[in-house]
């Protein structure tokens, strides 16, 4: 540095003196002039490294730069979540720095007011969320009161660090079985919304009529349509019996009514029946023990045999039950037939052909 300074200067001298015209005699006096100033300037450089040097740059590992604060370690704190009766267990390392106060300021418990500014700041955060996030929580609480921040009195500095926040064994075990509860009540709810959904569509859109009912089946089977001209009866029945109404009249003639129900008559017995079948199953209404019948047994006969009462082939076959029963002597039952039917009373002809009874 001492060089480069001296030869700036040299040069500086040599451009003045060229400038200047100066005599030749001060040329040899600025040569010997040149050294001098050389060793001025090396000694003032060398003084002020000195200065610098002197200047201790402190270590940042040192215990000189590190600035120590108080702190205390709180556990077992209760914050509340965003639900209620569900708090979160907080514990952290609490540090402060106490800040200068006026003359009159009262005397403070610095830890105090630190500890209560970092619980707060916690608090704000912890309420607004449920107790099922507490390890997310946790980190936000690391970087939310990582930062030292003056509390509401302005005495004090205060953070913290070594966050933890957990939620207790028996809490996390209720809240499982309710969020499981909740899942299966929105796949019931679905279910049910669905079957709904479902039963509309069937009752309202499908089955509302019996067309309805047809298209909708030959929608479904377009190849089988004389499978489903087959099962228009049925249909009919299925819209009807959805709708709680009767078969509508245009499709009457092809629902086909299943056969009379014949219930057996229970005996306390293995014995023949008085008629001599064995386990004979008796039509309705038939009293076996007085050997007369009732009129809703002939009714019960009748549409076995498919016989509307309207019907003209009714008076014939009433007829040939009334000479049926005159073959096997039931008077009683020729009667009931007549009450039942309207029919004349016996004449002469129908007296004189009923036997009068067995020959001695």
């Amino acid at each position: 540095m001492t060089l480069f300074v001296t030869v700036i200067l040299g040069l500086i001298l040599v451009i003045l003196g060229l400038s200047t015209s100066w005599p030749l005699w001060v040329w040899p006096g600025t040569a010997a002039l040149l050294p001098i100033i050389a060793a001025v300037i090396h000694s003032v450089l060398r003084r002020g490294a000195d200065d610098l040097s002197s200047t201790t740059v402190p270590d940042p590992q040192s215990e000189l730069f590190v600035l120590e604060r108080p702190e205390r370690r709180v556990t077992h704190v209760a914050l509340p979540s965003a639900t209620p009766d569900y708090d979160f267990s907080f514990a952290a390392t609490v540090l402060w720095t106490e800040l200068e106060a006026p003359e009159d300021a009262p005397v403070i418990n610095p830890a105090g007011l630190a500890v209560d500014a970092v619980l707060q700041r916690a608090q704000q955060l912890t309420q607004r969320q449920p107790p099922t996030r507490s390890a997310f929580v946790q980190h936000q609480l690391n970087g939310a009161l990582g930062t030292m921040r003056m509390d509401s009195t302005g005495r004090v500095l205060a953070m913290a660090q070594d966050v933890s926040l957990s939620l207790p064994e028996q809490d996390r075990e209720r809240l499982g079985k309710l969020s499981a509860v909740r899942k299966d009540e929105d796949v019931w709810e679905h279910e049910r919304n669905y079957e709904r959904s479902k039963r509309t569509y069937l009752g309202n859109d499908v089955l509302k009529d019996t067309g309805s009912a047809v298209v909708w089946w030959l929608s479904r089977n377009d190849e089988e349509v004389e499978g489903t001209v087959d099962r228009i009866g049925l249909l009919a029945r299925l819209s009807a019996a959805a709708n709680n109404d009767v078969v509508a009249p245009p499709f009457e003639h092809l629902v086909r009514l299943p056969p009379p129900v014949v219930e057996p008559i229970e005996s306390d017995s293995e014995q023949q029946s008085p008629t001599g079948w064995a386990g004979a199953s008796i039509p309705y209404g038939v009293d076996t023990s007085h050997g007369s019948t009732d009129t809703d047994t002939v009714d019960a006969f009748l549409q076995w045999f498919d016989i509307s009462p309207d019907a003209p082939e009714r008076d014939m076959f009433v007829q040939r039950l009334i000479n049926l029963a005159r073959a096997h002597d039931r008077p009683d039952v020729i009667d009931d037939i007549r009450r039942r039917f309207g029919s004349a009373e016996p004449d002469e002809d129908d007296d004189a052909s009923m036997p009068t009874g067995s020959d001695d």
